[in-house]
């Protein structure tokens, strides 16, 4: 009978303790969030999303997207690069620092390199090291009068691939209802589509037909989310671009629906390249001539 009574107790301790640990520590840790001020852009983060945007949410769960792609970038690490962003009004100084520092990092830095590193600035003097040699680099210029800097940088694969320059965290799922964060990935990550792949124009002809904008894409066409129709005088100014290998054929075009707008608009909205406590990195405002246009490959 006293087994039984700790036999009773034993698993009640153990429904309890999981019930803390998967319920109630998540919720007050996570259930609770609000939007912050994110000082880098100047507003709150994340923004609450237009009825347009919810619209194309509901289109994404609807055309099974969420069983393909995730919205979940994943960090490993990280690590820094020191900056050198002033030299201050002691250079002679500053040069021997930068020379003991590439010392302290394993490098080799003669006294013209260091000279050309101070006349570009800002200037990286390591890139990549650990925390350790970052904090020791950074005391080595404490009192010379030189500004330095450790910008941190997230590792990990999903980083290098391009899918977002930080990894995701419960603030980025804030006005989320449903979660559709995913569980495989057959196609590429979107957690940052919005931000790595900004021509809507690419994004119908994808909906439209996968491989006349990726060669080898094995999506699924959606062109239900389509009108093909014959073109009645001029073409329709809203009607898809397409080479002649995917287009609807001679007096015809392909016009988007409202449903695949909606649906673009969502794609669009996501983005996490803003820097936030949780996941900081080092933050640049993006040269559009400098995002890459084109599908990133899936996880192997």
């Amino acid at each position: 009978m006293q087994k039984g009574y700790q036999l009773f107790f034993g698993i009640l301790a153990v429904m309890v303790i999981s019930w803390l640990g998967l319920v109630v520590f998540p919720t007050v840790q996570l259930g609770h969030q609000s939007t912050r001020q994110v000082k880098e852009i100047g507003r709150h983060y994340p923004s609450e999303p237009g009825s347009i945007v919810l619209n194309g949410r509901k289109i994404y769960q609807q055309a099974g997207c969420v069983a393909c792609h995730t919205q979940q970038v994943r960090q490993s690490g990280y690590a820094f690069d020191v900056v050198l962003n002033e030299v201050g009004d002691f250079p002679d100084s500053v040069k021997q620092i930068l020379v003991d520092a590439a010392k302290l990092a394993g490098k080799a830095l003669s006294g013209e390199e260091a000279s050309s590193q101070m006349a570009q600035l800002p200037s990286t003097l390591l890139e990549g090291v650990d925390r350790v040699t970052a904090e020791g680099v950074i005391r080595l210029f404490k009192d010379s009068g030189a500004k330095v800097a450790a910008n941190i940088l997230p590792l990990g694969p999903d980083i290098q691939r391009g899918w977002g320059p930080r990894q995701t965290v419960g603030l980025d799922y804030l006005y989320d209802q449903p979660l559709l964060m995913g569980q495989q990935r057959l196609g590429p990550d979107l957690a940052n589509v919005g931000a790595r792949l900004t021509d809507r124009d690419w994004h119908l002809k994808h909906l439209y037909h996968p491989r006349s904008v990726v060669d080898g894409s094995n999506m699924p066409a959606y062109t239900y989310l389509f009108s093909v129709q014959p073109i009645d005088g001029e073409p329709s100014p809203d009607a898809l671009e397409l080479s002649e290998a995917f287009s609807a054929g001679e007096g015809m075009e392909v016009v988007p629906k409202p449903e695949a707008h909606a649906l673009v608009d969502y794609l669009m909205s996501l983005r996490i390249e803003n820097p936030v406590f949780e996941a900081p990195y080092m933050f640049t405002q993006a040269d559009p001539s400098d995002i890459n246009n084109s599908e990133m490959q899936p996880a192997q």
